[in-house]
């Protein structure tokens, strides 16, 4: 039997990983890790371990201890800051015999980084909003005045590490623009970008020593809680439906070279589509599946059965296709506090009642 070790055990994106595992017929054995207690002791995992946030100087010890007693095959990261952090140290990770898919540090580092992965993107004549990086209070009048639409509007999100559109905030206001990046002391961090729609799809794929294993496309409907966020993004998605369209598989496998000329492990392309209707990336969720993995897995693409058997023995899955193998239109429904549902459309029909 198969042992993984999952960090981030008992929040939503670990979870979907590890709840896809224990439905696998390969019978893995799931040990969990967090460093929050209170999600922890909700996971699944069969076993947990609390150890401290990836960047404090403790984790380093607190990880190898775990991985010198449990000894897992395979250990995987579901957030940007601890696969960052354990990129780093993944010398003295696989030291302990403890195998990691994941693509080199220099790739992680550029995908994290929103600002380098657009210079990456941009350089690879992948068609994306132009950017500025805010460096001071000039920089911003300056990017109001080049980037902003017919109504003065930009995109400011944080550069730095972190999902769920970090500090992120579409603003025409140059005050408020002022303000906001004083709040959260981002000057230097912060990124202004021309304003794309709010149509987005997701390109979630995994890779082999540069070649391509599975890619699954999905579309969001809204975000949860999207009424609670000043920008409206929450990184959370609402409703997720299978799609597929040859434009955004060419758009996401050309911004995945441009920043790794081999590819390896996971790469979820997250684009925007522009108001001449072309997709933009905005930016790959490196090393790790999106919170709603689970989707894929009860759609009958578990994609992280396919991630650890790749790990563990590079055993490639048995798929009718390697590009959207499910089926258009299937939907993934959430809330908080209730159970994540997959339907079609035409279940609202039967089950919902008109007036």
């Amino acid at each position: 039997m198969a042992k993984i070790l999952v960090a981030g055990a008992g929040g939503a994106p670990s979870e979907g990983v590890i709840n896809s595992l224990l439905e696998s017929k390969e019978n893995f054995e799931v040990i969990g890790m967090g460093s929050e207690p209170t999600d922890l002791i909700l996971s699944h995992a069969k076993r947990k371990y609390c150890v401290p946030y990836a960047n404090s100087p403790e984790y380093k010890e607190a990880l190898l201890k775990i991985l010198n007693k449990e000894k897992p095959g395979l250990i995987h990261f579901q957030n940007d800051l601890e696969v960052f952090y354990a990129s780093s140290i993944r010398d003295d990770i696989l030291a302990t015999g403890t195998k990691m898919f994941m693509p080199d540090h220099g790739v992680i580092d550029t995908c994290v980084h929103k600002y380098k992965s657009w210079l990456k993107f941009k350089a690879a004549g992948v068609t994306v909003p132009e950017n500025m990086m805010i460096n001071d209070e000039s920089d911003l009048k300056k990017a109001f005045s080049e980037l902003g639409d017919e109504n003065g509007t930009i995109w400011l999100r944080a550069s730095s590490i972190g999902g769920g559109g970090k500090g992120s905030v579409p603003t025409n206001d140059f005050e408020f623009a002022r303000a906001w990046i004083n709040r959260v002391d981002g000057w230097g961090d912060f990124v202004a970008a021309q304003m794309l729609t709010k149509k987005t799809v997701t390109w979630l794929s995994i890779w082999h020593e540069g070649k391509l294993v599975v890619a699954q496309t999905r579309k969001r409907s809204g975000w949860v809680h999207g009424n609670r966020s000043a920008s409206g993004v929450t990184g959370v998605t609402k409703v997720g439906t299978t799609c597929s369209d040859p434009m955004v598989d060419e758009i996401a496998a050309k911004s995945i070279m441009a920043v790794a000329d081999k590819p390896h492990g996971i790469f979820g392309v997250d684009m925007a589509y522009d108001k001449n209707g072309v997709p933009n990336p905005t930016e790959i969720n490196i090393a790790r599946f999106f919170t709603t993995v689970l989707f894929f897995t009860k759609a009958g693409l578990n994609m992280p059965e396919i991630f650890v058997n790749l790990g563990l023995y590079g055993k490639m899955p048995d798929l009718p296709k390697t590009i959207n193998p499910l089926p258009d239109g299937l939907m993934w429904l959430r809330g908080m506090d209730t159970v994540p549902r997959l339907a079609r459309s035409e279940e609202f029909e039967k089950e919902l009642v008109t007036l």
